[in-house]
């Protein structure tokens, strides 16, 4: 008898859980229904490819409005958890719990639950949506990479190659370095390495966009400094190697210091000969020619040395022991970055006057601080005292003592211990601080002309309202035949906070897709919110089934270094949520590419997206095969 009453008393109490949660089910459809009316014009100006789309993401916008932490565990006492997977269809993942309720309160009889055909693992449309921007990522793999091209890329055609045959998917050309007769050249060499390789490989022109930046730098002295490698006890155990290249030519490499030359001074030397002058202190010094090739020579120095604009050199001919004179032509000047420790004051102001460091008095004192320009004015009528910034992408940063419309004066709060430099053209964020600023540059626009030509999308750097979109989007509708890919950049608090919005705003073209750039975003809301947003950022891309890109240090130390941290690996394992992961350049790159690609395949046999696939674990089979060989003795 009181199990009877025990049992009962469960049942009652389970079909008022049940009650309760159909309740609040009925509710969030009916703000689903009120969110449809509020974005009704958003929904109507949206592409057709994603119409669809668009409604879903409403739809997750009304089951996220509230706090259903409560009506998840009780979905999960019942062992029903669709909605922790909602994110691709909201209402069909509503309507499949609301018929298992009622196949549980008993309210169905024998009747079979039907499953609805939109609640496949992986969406249609997503996938479509998916390909239309990437392509196909090929390698039996889901997860597309990209690759944000070096300089060399423009001259090394079989490095290019390779970066396709190993994996890339995507190359990105980042419009914020080198220059358009260099993106030419790379764009060439990425077509001609598609080509050989059998495989698709798109091309994005990632446009700067309003990103606050530093500017010029007072130029320092025209000088090479070489310097041997030497052991900790100051021992030279490697001389310094150099190039010497012709005077009349442009060099656009950056691995070795480069020395220019008459060209009559490259044609008469060899290997053997030598190089004799004095450097800027007056020591007596001697380079060894070590090899020569197409490009000019190289020479190599056991003993440290200034080279210097108009050296005078001496070539002594090894077989004839001729002696011929020659002068160092034009080296470039060595930029005098700023060393900023915790204390130091910076000024940073309005006016284009290069900038310089700080200026000490005979007893060690700043007479003068150090100062640089903001190239964008809108700054200095937003800012005001109290303000945070950091600067060198988070490397820097500092609090606003005074500002007037003319300049800022900061003081350093974060650097390192022995001091952090400051260059010209570094990144500026002034997170609390809603700056205005236009979101295409007059340089943006020039580059958006050149990635008509032959690019296949375009990327939009630091979106912040809807109105940056639609700007993009009508210089687009001039290029209206080459359909240019469309994707924005999450990287600013403002931009974070407007997503429903900017989502919205995107999907009036198409393809698009999302990338979340967590280096600017991270300096932006704060090192600790990036997981949290990163999260929030692909549950509502996912929602409007739309790509998204995880982007910014990805293997940065595999790249670099030739080793990845472990936590690097974690974090690539984890990317296989995205639909493209970006790396950065490296002197390492194709091994960081075969490891990514790697991971990838592997981690898409586990999880798709954020919902695990429950493959058979290795550590199980391991157990078995060592049974089976227990049993063969």
């Amino acid at each position: 008898m009181l199990y009877k009453k025990a049992y009962g008393s469960e049942k009652v109490s389970e079909i008022g859980k049940i009650s309760r949660i159909d309740a609040q089910l009925h509710a969030i459809c009916d703000r689903a229904s009120y969110f449809e009316q509020k974005y009704a014009e958003d929904l109507v100006a949206v592409n057709a490819e994603f119409r669809d789309s668009a409604r879903n993401l409403v739809h997750y916008l009304a089951l996220r409005h509230d706090d259903i932490r409560e009506l998840q565990e009780n979905l999960a006492s019942l062992g029903l958890s669709s909605l922790g997977r909602a994110e691709r269809n909201v209402l069909p993942s509503i309507r499949m719990v609301q018929r298992a309720l009622r196949k549980i309160a008993g309210n169905t009889g024998n009747q079979r639950v039907e499953v609805d055909p939109d609640l496949r693992l992986k969406h249609p449309s997503a996938q479509l949506h998916r390909k239309a921007i990437f392509g196909d990522s090929g390698n039996d793999r889901e997860v597309s990479i990209m690759v944000t091209l070096p300089t060399d890329a423009g001259s090394n055609s079989l490095l290019v190659a390779d970066m396709i045959a190993t994996g890339m998917n995507v190359a990105r050309i980042n419009c914020a370095h080198d220059s358009q007769p260099v993106w030419t050249e790379m764009i060439r060499n990425v077509r001609a390495g598609s080509r050989k390789a059998g495989k698709e490989c798109r091309i994005v022109l990632d446009l700067s966009g309003p990103k606050l930046r530093t500017g010029a730098l007072l130029p320092g002295p025209r000088v090479v400094h070489v310097r041997p490698r030497r052991d900790p006890l100051g021992r030279v155990i490697a001389p310094r190697r150099l190039r010497f290249i012709p005077d009349d030519i442009v060099w656009q490499g950056k691995k070795s210091a480069i020395v220019p030359v008459p060209r009559e001074c490259i044609e008469f030397a060899g290997v053997g000969d030598k190089l004799r002058f004095r450097d800027a202190r007056g020591k007596k010094r001697t380079l060894r020619i070590v090899a020569k090739d197409a490009d000019g020579l190289i020479v190599e120095s056991y003993k440290a040395a200034y080279i210097v604009t108009g050296t005078k050199l001496r070539l002594i001919r090894e077989e004839t022991g001729e002696k011929l004179r020659y002068r160092v032509g034009e080296l470039p000047s060595i930029e005098q970055a700023i060393l900023l420790r915790s204390g130091d004051t910076l000024v940073l102001h309005r006016d284009n006057t290069m900038g310089a460091p700080a200026i000490e008095d005979a007893n060690g004192e700043i007479s003068k601080p150090a100062h640089i320009s903001c190239q964008q004015y809108e700054v200095f009528d937003t800012v005001g005292a109290g303000d945070p910034v950091w600067l060198n992408d988070g490397k820097i940063g500092g609090i606003v003592r005074t500002a007037s419309s003319d300049r800022l004066l900061i003081e350093i709060t974060h650097a390192k211990p022995t001091g952090s430099r400051l260059r010209g053209d570094c990144g500026i964020s002034f997170p609390h601080s809603k700056i205005q600023i236009s979101g295409l540059s007059a340089s943006d626009r020039s580059n958006l002309e050149f990635a008509a030509l032959d690019a296949d999308a375009v990327c939009l750097s630091f979106v912040r309202t809807p109105a940056d979109i639609v700007l993009l989007q009508d210089e687009l509708k001039k290029h209206a035949d080459k359909q240019l890919g469309l994707i924005i950049k999450i990287e600013t608090e403002e931009g974070f906070n407007n997503l429903p919005e900017l989502l919205l705003t995107t999907m009036r073209s198409y393809p698009v897709a999302v990338m979340i750039a967590r280096g600017d975003l991270a300096v932006e809301c704060g090192w600790e919110r990036l997981a949290e947003l990163q999260e929030e950022i692909l549950w509502l891309c996912e929602a409007a089934q739309m790509p998204v890109i995880w982007a910014t240090d990805v293997l940065r130390q595999k790249a670099k270094k030739g080793k990845p941290s472990r936590a690097e690996i974690t974090d690539a394992a984890m990317s296989q949520r995205a639909d493209c992961v970006m790396l950065n350049k490296g002197p390492h790159i194709l091994a960081t590419i075969r490891m990514l690609d790697n991971i990838l395949r592997r981690m898409q046999n586990h999880q798709y997206k954020k919902t695990a696939r429950l493959r058979r674990l290795s550590i199980s089979g391991a157990r078995d095969q060592a049974n089976a060989d227990q049993t063969k003795y």
